[in-house]
């Protein structure tokens, strides 16, 4: 509806005035491993994309699609009918190429404000850039990475690199985490674990103020917050809701490479056990006064005058706005115990119509 039906109208315009449609990193629109609705989506995708060809008016117009050549991309678009461009990375770059230049001007650019000198600049991009092997979010994550301390976390590369290697993009992802997190002691490691997980399994990011609410976080909650916004300053934004630059670093967190980095944290990748700590404080939040009679603050029962979505978004927080949308989406994806159905209970038969009041604002 969104592409196909606005390019239907266009059959009587020039040629040269039709749109060019880009898609993105297409191999990256199924969501992560876990995400089995994503993949619904993604197959979806791939399939109307493939429909598109034999319609007459969406011939007309030029479909740009970035991603890495993945089999189900390649034999829905063969060379027989498509042009191919091939951008080079990996083990395929070769110096001087543009991708490489690219990242050489962009390092360049990053480290001129570090206050360091021209030849150590010199030095790390000779040696950088081909770590980079043209995959752009390896040198922005490095960039970051140097920022806090630029030869001291520069010799943490060259030596680590000396004993694993760092031209695959997890290899990097390795350094930075065990750089941030290889000393926490066991109550540091929960509060990251709970914290780092929520980040993964949650519906949406979660700014700090509904992340402290997690079983494990509560105790030492800002320094927890502090540890995490510090150590993975690199892949993290900065802003207040916590949320993950790059795909690749979430689809990590789940795989063997950083289990092997930091086995400690290796309750990063137990969906279990964060379904069931998300699904606890959604519905603490809801048993408890959080959830209340006119939840959207109105004057008075004459609502004729009164914007209710906008009334209610500005009344309601971030929790009870979270919880009100997904704890039933995350109980349906744990074990239930006592507790849990206890709170279900609680708030069905005391919270609904403020529940209800809720989740229409939150939407």
């Amino acid at each position: 509806m969104l592409i196909e039906k606005p390019l239907s109208t266009l059959d009587h315009d020039p040629l040269e005035e039709f749109p060019v449609i880009v898609i993105d990193a297409l191999d990256e629109c199924g969501g992560l491993r876990h995400d089995l609705s994503g993949q619904k989506d993604y197959d979806t995708l791939l399939h109307m994309l493939k429909c598109w060809a034999p319609v007459d008016h969406l011939q007309k117009f030029k479909l740009v699609i970035t991603s890495r050549p993945e089999d189900n991309i390649t034999r829905m678009f063969p060379y027989s009918i498509n042009t191919h461009i091939n951008i080079p990375s990996g083990s395929d770059v070769r110096p001087g190429d543009s991708a490489s230049n690219d990242i050489r001007a962009f390092l360049k650019s990053c480290f001129k404000g570090m206050g360091v000198e021209d030849a150590w600049i010199e030095k790390a991009l000779e040696y950088l850039v081909p770590c980079a092997a043209g995959i752009f979010i390896w040198a922005t994550t490095v960039a970051s990475f140097l920022r806090m301390d630029p030869r001291g976390r520069f010799d943490v590369l060259q030596a680590r690199n000396n004993t694993e290697g760092l031209n695959e993009l997890y290899s990097l992802y390795s350094t930075v985490v065990r750089e941030s997190f290889g000393g926490i002691i066991e109550e540091e490691i929960l509060g990251v674990t709970c914290v780092i997980g929520a980040m993964i399994f949650a519906r949406q990011p979660l700014n700090d103020d509904v992340l402290i609410m997690l079983p494990g976080v509560k105790t030492r909650s800002s320094h927890i917050m502090q540890l995490i916004r510090k150590g993975l300053v690199s892949i993290i934004d900065s802003g207040p809701i916590l949320y993950f630059h790059h795909r690749s670093f979430e689809d990590f967190l789940l795989s063997s490479s950083f289990l092997q980095a930091l086995p400690n944290l290796s309750g990063v990748q137990d969906q279990n056990l964060h379904e069931h700590q998300l699904a606890s404080m959604c519905l603490n939040c809801m048993v408890l006064s959080e959830l209340h009679f006119n939840m959207c603050n109105l004057e008075s029962s004459n609502i004729k005058n009164v914007d209710i979505p906008a009334t209610g978004k500005s009344a309601i927080s971030p929790l009870i706005s979270y919880s009100s949308l997904f704890w039933a989406d995350h109980l349906f994806h744990t074990q239930h115990n006592g507790a849990l159905m206890k709170a279900v209970e609680f708030a069905v038969y005391n919270k609904l119509l403020f529940w209800i009041e809720a989740i229409d604002a939150a939407k």
